[in-house]
């Protein structure tokens, strides 16, 4: 008999090729990926053993049948169909680039990601609008989505990504359902994220409040956007970025830190390299992605770098109402620095939700139950905006 895994850890002996997965499989309540063909492929690489090439090979591999599937059924007039397959092998395409080093073959299968993700978001969603936020000489790549069933100036929602993340992943996975609550929902590559990093090459910065300050200018001189009631979410390592914005901008109604990102950011990074020299299939991040997104040109850099991603004295300049949620057996940041950002929080409006394993949603970001995630962001928005 086959030996039976843990669905959030498909890979027993390796948390970075598990961490990857479960994030992809995160995306299945959202018809975007399906659980049968994830489990085909992490069988597949698993066959191959210790082969380097097998992870990118077998995402990939995939996603080009499904590819191939959607070609077909466009070319059949099935164009909802074809949407599906679409958007499967686009976060599938994306899966398989995570683990590849920056250079041409990871903008190639970026690439075909982004084309099948936005040939999928185009006939699932049309409303859906595909914008660009002016941004420091240049434009982010963005969606925009109205709130449904509202006459007039809404709330609205500003959701920047995680560190490995992209705004085809959020749009589906809140703005759908903020979207449906009566918010607006502005789903934003910014600096050193999806599109920007890898087909712009726009690196991070410590102060994120100016692609923050550059999503409120935008979404505020659109007619369904009430300017008072804009709030900020940054999932992943958007944790550190939602409350750095809010310290800054005080036009931001509330704040939002889906997963808190780690207090001490250059001991985390020092981490993953000490764990990538002695147990690299225990790190959940590759050694480049730091340097990657922040555009540093060796470890030491980065390391220096790293110093200037701190919360400390910014979090206390907080003074909108501020929500940090946390799963209690988060392996990539882990619960202390929760802790830490509630505390540091200058505004007396503050909220911090640990999620138990025996309520659910207890994985990093709520990724393995994400929808119970939402439902408490979008409840404690309504109650707080």
């Amino acid at each position: 008999m086959a030996k039976v895994t843990h669905w959030i850890d498909s890979f027993p002996d390796s948390f970075k090729f598990s961490n990857a997965t479960i994030v992809c499989k995160g995306l299945a309540p959202y018809g975007a990926v399906s659980i049968g063909e994830i489990d085909t492929i992490t069988d597949r690489i698993i066959a191959r053993g210790d082969d380097p090439n097998a992870w990118l090979e077998e995402w990939c591999r995939m996603a080009e049948k499904l590819e191939s599937e959607a070609n077909a059924a466009v070319a059949a007039g099935h164009h909802l169909t074809a949407g599906h397959f679409y958007l499967r092998a686009g976060f599938y395409y994306y899966t398989g680039e995570r683990f590849v080093p920056p250079g041409e073959e990871k903008r190639r299968h970026y690439m075909k990601s982004l084309h099948c993700c936005q040939e999928g978001i185009r006939r699932r969603y049309p409303q859906i609008e595909f914008c660009e936020v002016p941004y420091d000489g240049t434009t982010l790549p963005a969606y925009f989505l109205k709130a449904q069933g509202v006459s007039g100036p809404a709330p609205t929602v500003v959701v920047f990504d995680g560190m490995d993340n992209c705004k085809e992943m959020s749009i589906l996975f809140c703005g759908l359902e903020f979207s449906r609550r009566g918010m607006n929902v502005l789903s934003i590559d910014g600096p050193g994220q999806g599109e920007a990093l890898r087909a712009r090459g726009i690196h991070s910065r410590y102060d994120y409040e100016v692609a923050g300050t550059a999503a409120y200018d935008f979404v505020t001189q659109r007619a369904e956007v009430d300017p008072q009631r804009v709030a900020v979410m940054g999932y992943s390592f958007g944790g550190y970025q939602a409350p750095r914005i809010c310290a800054f901008d005080k036009r931001y109604a509330a704040g939002v830190a889906f997963g808190a990102m780690h207090w001490d950011i250059p001991q985390w990074l020092e981490q993953i390299y000490r764990d990538n020299r002695t147990n690299p299939k225990g790190s959940f991040s590759s050694t480049f992605q730091f340097q990657w997104v922040v555009g540093a040109k060796s470890e030491q850099e980065a390391m220096e770098m790293a110093k200037k991603f701190s919360l400390e004295g910014v979090a206390q300049r907080v003074t909108c109402p501020f929500l940090t949620l946390h799963g209690g057996e988060d392996r990539v940041v882990s619960i202390d620095s929760a802790h830490k950002v509630h505390a540091a929080l200058g505004t007396p409006r503050k909220t911090l939700k640990v999620f138990s394993r025996e309520e659910g949603a207890a994985e990093h970001v709520q990724v393995d139950d994400r929808q119970r995630g939402v439902d408490y962001i979008a409840d404690w928005l309504a109650e707080n905006m």
